[in-house]
């Protein structure tokens, strides 16, 4: 039996392969309210009138201006569920820092958010914006990065 070595390298008592001497996964709690909502097809405003620390409604917001053609309005919804993120991850242990996992489907408005804010930025030639973000999420996730979009 071959055991895998290395950073990340997954074994049968780490199976998503996270650097056990690291920080541990950040795991956002579920938002089951908003994110029925926006999955029977709401209005992503609505959503985040009622609830704006919920980061998936920014992003979906984000997404829907940048589909659009409206960069400027993309980044500034982006940029805010970018915040309401780092706001909740911190609440729940985060420290700047560490995995943050795309397949918990909580996690992904956040990642989201920060990928919509890195193709807005690159749209208005913000060029340190957008490697930041794109280091963020593959920091958080390196299969995000491709999930994304963000891979080159």
């Amino acid at each position: 039996m071959t055991i895998p070595t290395g950073p990340g390298a997954a074994h049968s008592d780490n199976p998503l392969g996270y650097n056990l001497l690291g920080p541990q996964p950040t795991y956002l709690p579920e938002s089951p309210e908003p994110a029925s909502r926006l999955a029977a097809g709401e209005d992503p405003a609505a959503v985040v009138a009622d609830h704006p620390t919920y980061s998936a409604g920014w992003a979906a917001l984000a997404e829907r201006a940048e589909a659009a053609g409206e960069p400027v309005t993309a980044y500034a919804f982006a940029r805010t569920g970018y915040h309401r993120g780092l706001d909740q991850l911190r609440r729940n242990g985060w420290k700047g820092f560490g995995p943050v996992p795309w397949d918990h489907e909580p996690n992904q408005g956040f990642l989201r958010a920060v990928a919509a804010l890195a193709r807005a930025a690159k749209a208005i030639g913000e060029i340190d914006e957008v490697e930041r973000c794109v280091q963020l999420v593959a920091d958080c996730d390196p299969s995000a990065v491709e999930l994304l979009g963000l891979a080159d």
